[in-house]
């Protein structure tokens, strides 16, 4: 089968599952243009690990809701998923073969960072899905080297799905309306990361840090920009990106969605 791209996936706030707005309209409809994985590997922004990745081997994934002062309809959703243990403990020893000292849970659910979009992509959640964290600390490159590690299993038929958000300061956000006006040091931010992408400038990308503007204001802390690196390194380096949706809410949460490769 044709290998599938990956994807990297701003999911925002939590009430993207139920509230309407140009981000959950893409996300219900992108599922459809794409060709049926077998599984699914999420590396998501909501699953830290410190020392080395960890994956999940639950055969029937809890719902995560790992949040708090939402409306009651988020805590009723549950998506009943299977999981993928098999294809999990293949991307465990792929990260191991690759020099990553793995970590395996037989017991985590699915944090919102992978049930979100995936309700939204994937309604009747008839896909078995596992996931990867991320680690706490490590640089992009780190990051980028994981992607690398487990892009074999897009031979298998394997959709791997970086779960961040393009811009993520929470800090900036409070007070604001979810169409508030977007400020400069956002889009600006923004429109870097999507040239960087779109030409594969990888150098650049790697150390946005230092060279994108505002990269700090916008990523205080890098977890949710991390599984951008992931799924942009698990498409192979000559993999361009080209991005399949832009959006803001509150002003400061860049919605913007890539496919690589």
């Amino acid at each position: 089968m044709n290998r599938l791209p990956t994807l990297f996936v701003s999911h925002g706030s939590p009430m993207l599952a139920i509230e309407d707005s140009p981000a959950r309209q893409f996300l219900l409809e992108v599922g459809k243009t794409l060709p049926r994985p077998k599984a699914i590997l999420v590396a998501s922004a909501h699953w830290e690990s410190i020392g080395g990745p960890a994956v999940t081997l639950a055969e029937r994934p809890e719902t995560i809701h790992d949040f708090g002062g939402f409306p009651q309809a988020l805590y009723d959703i549950r998506y009943a998923a299977s999981g993928a243990p098999e294809m999990a403990a293949h991307a465990a020893t792929l990260l191991e073969q690759n020099g990553f000292a793995m970590k395996r849970s037989v017991s985590r659910g699915l944090d919102h960072g992978a049930w979100v979009p995936l309700r939204l992509m994937y309604p009747d959640a008839d896909i078995p899905v596992a996931q990867v964290s991320v680690l706490r600390g490590a640089s992009p490159a780190d990051h980028e080297r994981m992607g690398r590690a487990l892009s074999g299993l897009r031979d298998d038929g394997v959709l791997i799905i970086g779960s961040g958000s393009l811009t993520h300061n929470l800090y900036e956000l409070r007070g604001h309306d979810i169409n508030a006006e977007v400020p400069a040091w956002v889009s600006d931010f923004d429109m870097w990361m999507k040239d960087r992408l779109e030409k594969n400038e990888r150098d650049a990308l790697l150390h946005y840090r230092a060279q994108a503007p505002s990269a700090v204001r916008n990523h205080p802390t890098e977890e949710h920009l991390s599984p951008l690196f992931v799924a942009m390194g698990a498409a192979g380096e000559t993999a361009k990106a080209r991005r399949l949706h832009s959006s803001y809410e509150f002003g400061v949460l860049a919605m913007d969605m890539y496919a690589f490769g």
